[in-house]
């Protein structure tokens, strides 16, 4: 069975930085595009980030782009978020994605 295990999410002030892993097993982790999303209670599921399985192809939601880098490494099954100058609207829990599959997600929060 897919699982997914996400960690790294904290407490920072704005403008910090975290970096989430995510560690899969279950599958083939190397031959499926990857994905980061994220929710707050009672809200709808935002998409973050993709990454192709080869680890060149990444797109990015326009609210993050050039503050959080998407990455992979097959040989160890991980999937990363290196977030970036926080903001208090990047609060969130966050999950990766392979196709319906998520894991238990990571809590950010981004406080002063």
């Amino acid at each position: 069975a897919v699982q997914l295990v996400e960690s790294g999410g904290g407490l920072v002030q704005p403008g910090g930085s975290l970096r989430l892993s995510c560690v899969a097993s279950g599958f083939t982790f190397g031959v499926y595009s990857m994905k980061w999303v994220r929710q707050a209670p009672g809200k709808g599921v935002e998409w973050v980030s993709s990454i192709g399985p080869g680890g060149i192809i990444k797109t990015y939601h326009a609210s993050v782009k050039g503050r959080f880098t998407i990455s992979r490494d097959n040989a160890e099954n991980t999937l990363y978020l290196q977030l970036n100058s926080l903001k208090t609207e990047d609060t969130d829990t966050y999950y990766c994605q392979e196709d319906d599959s998520r894991g238990q997600g990571t809590q950010v929060t981004v406080s002063s």
